[in-house]
């Protein structure tokens, strides 16, 4: 195995419990994981990656959007446009009630927009969204604030022969424009909310169906399942929409947000997952105190923990 394992971790418990547990899952003994069975899962939005002032592509919904109302400047008076241009350079306005309505306004209009497209299409507006649109707080691309500490993870767990699936909310597809490139991850084992195409004409197009299947909760462990016929043995998540998906696991890893110089500290949407990792003895990753490194870029190493 590597001998420098997990070098963006602080020495402490939870790298130490991280270790151990893969030591011991293929080691003969009680703890032993056939190998088959060492399935990964983890959620991407805060858990891999920066979730604030939104997730990814719920931003990529807001510019796509934004941008068809100034071709046809008629709409940006209408739903979901004027909400849309209210809240371009604050989403933090929308209140936590309001949020349900307006994501599905979104997605709804934007299904309708994005009707017919081919999936290299997709793909391709995607892509230029990661490489354009920069984060409000550190102004650079998503792509570019990646958990260094969580990639470092998945290299170690693939030497002791573990498949990695992410398991999201956001988009199926909408992942699988990065999954290979930034996460080294096949598309195949992303399992995510589904966006339905349909052949016809020659070729995969999409419906006006905005999603099928919004992977959350239960859904989680059942898609895991469904997709590899087995429960993952380590799971990752940071949210209550993880709490199952963690709960299905034998080692679960909470990430804690807790550092709001080097990224965000909130708890909200996480409430419930922190009372359940408090009573069950979950590893929790404090965001401060447990990675030396915060991100795949240079800007957040003013921070460095010592």
């Amino acid at each position: 195995m590597s001998k420098n394992k997990l070098t963006s971790w602080n020495d402490g418990l939870i790298k130490q419990s991280i270790l151990e547990f893969l030591e011991s899952s293929v080691e003969s003994g009680p703890n032993f994981i056939k190998p088959e069975d060492r399935i990964a899962s983890f959620d991407y939005d805060g858990t891999l990656s920066i979730e604030k002032p939104a997730p990814a592509q719920i931003l990529y919904l807001i510019s796509t959007l934004i941008s068809k109302a100034e071709e046809y400047p008629h709409l940006k008076d209408k739903e979901p446009y004027k909400s849309i241009f209210e809240i371009e350079n604050n989403v933090k306005v929308i209140s936590d009630e309001e949020k349900p309505r307006i994501v599905k306004l979104m997605a709804e209009t934007y299904a309708n927009w994005s009707y017919g497209q081919t999936p290299e299409e997709y793909e391709e507006d995607v892509t230029n969204f990661f490489q354009k649109v920069k984060q409000e707080k550190f102004g650079v691309c998503y792509t570019d604030l990646i958990y260094k500490p969580m990639l470092e993870l998945f290299e170690l767990l693939k030497e002791y022969e573990y498949r990695i699936f992410l398991c999201t909310g956001s988009g199926r597809e909408f992942i699988r424009t990065i999954s290979e490139r930034v996460f080294n991850i096949p598309k195949e084992n992303i399992i995510g909310t589904t966006e339905i195409y349909e052949y016809y004409n020659g070729g995969l197009r999409k419906v006006k169906e905005p999603f099928k299947q919004i992977v959350v909760g239960p859904g989680k462990v059942e898609h895991i399942f469904t997709r590899t016929g087995r429960l993952p043995a380590f799971a990752a998540g940071n949210s209550n929409g993880d709490i199952e998906m963690l709960e299905a696991s034998e080692f679960k890893l909470l990430i804690n947000h807790d550092d709001d110089k080097r990224e965000y500290a909130y708890q909200t949407g996480a409430e419930k997952m922190l009372e359940v990792a408090s009573e069950n003895n979950y590893t929790v990753v404090s965001m401060k105190m447990t990675g030396k490194r915060f991100s795949t870029t240079n800007l957040a190493e003013i921070h460095t923990i010592k």
